[in-house]
């Protein structure tokens, strides 16, 4: 059975080659469908630029994300730090060469981002096809991997559904932003904090795909209660993370604020946006931890009704209304994401207490005694 887990990760990787072939046709169309959605011509022409030259990088980003779960889940680690330490050193010396001291210009940044990924992908490529550690998952590659593309897609479609209705929520606030009056610096602010948000959630994202692999693993092994122990533990974690992410914003709002803008406007701005951020922090790295539960549970199309009803129904039209008809602008429009967030946190809270754990692994153990008689 171990061998299966390389076929799965031939199966994945198969899927990501062909949603990211999809995806980079429209990535590279983007220009014409920002213009289509209203947005200043300008602006459109340049992040269609930007997305052209990110396209080398979503395919190794698609087949990374695959080796990650992979060695992940048999709790191989270190080579994780070391395949993003490495690629991130080389990246901020290829960003300030490629857009400082050549004639590319900012597309020099999505270029070096798309060389630092395939650096990424290559090195834990080689190390799982040379290393003694994976000697029982991997035997090489195998025609078997198309058998069970449909088997995969059924849990990753839903998987992917979560992770898709959330981030697009946090895109179509930028697209709401190029609507409003002084749509550059609106746009910018907004980017600014879609981007201070990843980031801060990046911190707390290894802590989530830990929660979801040993939740998983646990529940597969028949032992709910050391994944709800696992779960609290993450928790506590996770709250020390996003307080000293919120004291380190608070702090160095001005000096973070630099960093993407010398327009003191802008700057100015984001310093009024703090105190939303930092609420907006809490709540999605609680909704994070609780997300990466949902996942580890196989509940994934319960949570995707969740995210869709807290984005779609909740979050985004308090947006729209707060920043168009009360005139808040920016303001509005994260108060309208915070509220997205706090509906997702209560909804998968209530999904994760309600849930009877005891059923998903009396679940999770039939469908292990159908594979193997199969």
């Amino acid at each position: 059975m171990y061998r299966m887990m390389g076929i799965y990760l031939q199966t994945s990787c198969i899927i990501s080659l062909l949603f990211s072939v999809t995806i980079s046709v429209i990535w590279w169309f983007s220009e014409h469908i920002l213009v289509l959605l209203k947005q200043e011509p300008e602006i459109a022409k340049l992040a269609g630029l930007y997305l052209k030259f990110l396209i080398p990088g979503l395919f190794a980003y698609g087949f990374l994300q695959n080796l990650l779960r992979f060695m992940q889940t048999q709790r191989v680690v270190l080579p994780l730090v070391l395949s993003s330490i490495v690629p991130l050193a080389i990246q901020i010396g290829l960003t300030h060469v490629l857009v400082r001291l050549t004639s590319l210009g900012f597309v020099g940044a999505p270029l070096a981002a798309s060389i630092s990924l395939w650096i990424s992908f290559l090195m834990l490529s080689f190390y799982v096809l040379y290393s003694e550690k994976f000697k029982n998952t991997w035997e090489g590659f195998s025609s078997e991997s198309f058998l069970h593309l449909f088997s995969t897609m059924k849990l990753a479609l839903p998987s992917a559904a979560m992770v898709c209705v959330e981030y697009w929520a946090f895109e179509v606030l930028v697209l709401l932003a190029g609507l409003m009056p002084n749509s550059q610096i609106t746009t910018s602010l907004i980017g600014m904090c879609v981007n201070t948000e990843a980031i801060a959630y990046m911190i707390a994202y290894g802590l989530n795909a830990t929660a979801s692999t040993r939740v998983s693993n646990e529940l597969g092994a028949g032992k709910p209660e050391r994944a709800k122990h696992a779960v609290r533990v993450t928790f506590m974690l996770s709250f020390i993370l996003a307080s000293a992410t919120a004291l380190s914003l608070i702090i160095g709002r001005n000096v973070w604020a630099g960093l993407f803008s010398n327009s003191s406007v802008v700057i100015s701005k984001f310093g009024s946006m703090t105190p939303f951020l930092v609420i907006s922090f809490i709540f999605d790295f609680f909704q994070g931890i609780l997300s990466a539960v949902a996942r580890g549970c196989g509940w994934q199309h319960l949570a995707v009704c969740i995210n869709l009803g807290s984005y779609y129904v909740v979050g985004l039209p308090i947006a729209a209304l707060l920043a168009f008809k009360f005139h808040l602008y920016a303001k509005g429009l994260w108060i309208g994401l915070i509220c997205g967030l706090a509906s997702q946190s209560c909804g998968l809270l209530l999904l994760s207490i309600f849930t009877k754990w005891d059923r998903v692994e009396i679940s999770t153990s039939s469908d292990e005694e159908k594979a193997l008689h199969a």
